[in-house]
This record gives C-alpha cells, structure tokens and sequence, in this order.
C-alpha cells in the first residue's frame, strides 16, 4: 500500500468539539477509569512528523536535539568521562526469547544514536525520510511545533483524534483485532505493530519504523495513529485517570494532567525528572507483551528521553495562528 503524500507543509484535519468515552476499564490499569470527555474542536497532522519535515526544521533553525548533546558533567558528578556522551537508547532484537520482564534485554543505550543516526552512529536516514522522526525528547518535539506555529496535542485532543468517532471502541478501526483470514481472503494490515515472536522474530515488513502512510487512516482521515511510533503529549503523567472524572454529573472539559511534581516516578526516587504521557504505541507492541496500539493506551515517559520508538504530531487550537 502506497503511503500518504508527506513534505514539509502542514498536513491538517480538523475535528469538530465532541464529547467521548476517554479510557478503559478492561486493559490496563493506567487507562481506568473510562469517562466521559468534552473537547473543544482542532486542528491535527494526518501523520506523525517525518524525517523530512524534521530535517527542514533543523537546517532552518540550527536545532540540536537533546539526543545530540553531550551530558553536562555537572549533572551527574563523579560520572566517567567515556560515560558522558550523546545518545540515545536503541531497540535491539535478541537473538531467540528471552524472559519479557526484563527489558534491558532489547534496549540499549548507544551513544551517536539520534533522528539523523536511528540506530547508532554508522546509520543514516537514506531511505527513511518519510518514516516518522525518532530520538525526539519533549522538548524537542515541543521546539518543532512552536517553529511550525503549532503545539503539541492533551492526552484528550490525542485520544479524541484517534477513536475517529469509534466512541469506545477498543481499536481504532473498531472491536475487532485483526485476527486471521476470513474466508480464505488475506488479512488486512491495520497497523504497524509487532507482528512474530517479541522481540526476536518479526514477520517480513514489521520490527521497525514504516512510511507514514503505509496503513489504513481511520475515520478522520489521521494515518498511524496507532502502531509505528508512541506520541508525544502535553500533560504530564498520572498513574490513572483521576477517579472522579468517571462521575456522571461532572464531565471534564478539556482536561490536562498532573503537574510536574505529580509525574515523577515513586519507584524510581532517584531520577527527578518529569513525565509526560505517550499515545498510541508503537512497531514494538505486540499481543504477548503490550497491547497498547489502543487509542486509550498510554505510558509514561521522562521529558529528557527520546528512544528509538518515539516520535510525535502537532495540533493547532483556534488561537494559535496558522500559517508559516
């Protein structure tokens, strides 16, 4: 299937101002408790930011991503000096399964990773410029969007594009998963999402980025917005939605996260940094592990770290002006 035609200019849709059952009760914790949702109507890429609209912006602005820069030794003192380099963390395929509690199995930090490096130093993006762009912390995803005049979307205006209208549904194309041939007639492919054994063995066309594109739009006309890479939100990160936001008199209006203060990690005391929410999911979900390629899925992330599945879509609100 051909992707969709992609440059450096915005590609919007707009969605009208809805109310929507946000969340979920039977999948994972963290999307409790489904409720109810009234946004106001925006504007949203039909796909998330490639390497080609993410090159135009950097050769424009100069822009050095988080991914690129060195650590400051001062942030993490007593630190070897070989240890302070740029990079990122990269997905690795093991070489036959592996126990899945431990996801340090299939991670690795690499330094020279970053958008123009996917993999590592000795990568490049030929042949990828219409993949989505990876290794893009918070704030390098925010940056892009001020410099498109836009913002990054809430959880809500997200999840809200996502459903396509599909109000409750569990995927973005409806209840049913893919599931396997009907009729003797070939699947159809809805998303990208780990197809194979996780995360060794990956059918032919899955295990990494694709085109934007490459899958099936849902109903508002909006490509990969599950499966291919998790998306940068606004809100900052909680570990459920708040409780009573399911009540029946009290619908929230263009709701956003905890705080700061709130988003960081308890089990975790040690690393002070802030989370925000992901969407989406991205190649590496997969039905054994984490099937998270649900509009309602989400996970947290810390605003300092980019990874090799994670990238991003802008929106625009009524006031935020368009052009440019």
């Amino acid at each position: 299937m051909a992707g969709v035609a992609v440059g450096t200019e915005r590609d919007m849709a707009w969605i009208a101002a809805a109310t929507f059952m946000m969340g979920s009760d039977v999948h994972y914790a963290e999307e409790a408790p489904a409720h109810r949702v009234a946004v106001d109507g925006f504007w949203i890429d039909r796909h998330p930011v490639t390497n080609r609209q993410f090159a135009a912006f950097a050769r424009e602005t100069g822009y050095v991503t988080v991914a690129e820069r060195p650590p400051d030794p001062a942030d993490f003192p007593g630190a070897p000096p070989e240890n302070l380099r740029a990079g990122s963390l990269v997905f690795a395929r093991t070489r036959g399964p592996v126990d899945l509690r431990h996801i340090d199995q299939w991670w690795r930090w690499t330094p020279g990773a970053s958008w123009r490096h996917p993999e590592g130093p000795d990568s490049v993006l030929a042949g990828r410029m219409e993949h989505p762009v990876v290794h893009v912390a918070h704030e390098d995803a925010a940056t892009y969007a001020a410099w498109a005049q836009a913002t990054l979307p809430t959880e809500a205006e997200w999840e809200l594009a996502a459903r396509g209208g599909l109000d409750g549904a569990t995927y973005v194309w409806g209840d049913e998963p893919e599931g396997p041939p009907d009729g003797g007639a070939p699947r159809r492919r809805r998303a990208n999402y780990w197809h194979g054994d996780f995360p060794w063995r990956a059918d032919p066309g899955y295990g990494t980025t694709t085109p934007v594109g490459m899958f099936p739009a849902n109903s508002f006309d909006l490509y990969d917005m599950t499966g291919n890479v998790w998306e940068w939100t606004e809100d900052f990160y909680t570990a459920r939605h708040p409780q009573d936001a399911a009540k029946p008199c009290c619908i929230p209006q263009n709701p956003r996260g905890a705080d700061a203060a709130a988003s960081l990690d308890p089990a975790q005391p040690q690393f002070r940094v802030p989370r925000k929410v992901l969407k989406g999911g991205s190649f590496l979900c997969a039905d054994s592990y984490c099937l998270r390629y649900r509009p309602a899925a989400r996970r947290p992330q810390m605003v300092d770290t980019g990874m090799s599945h994670v990238g991003f879509r802008c929106v625009r609100r009524p006031d935020i002006t368009l052009g440019g």
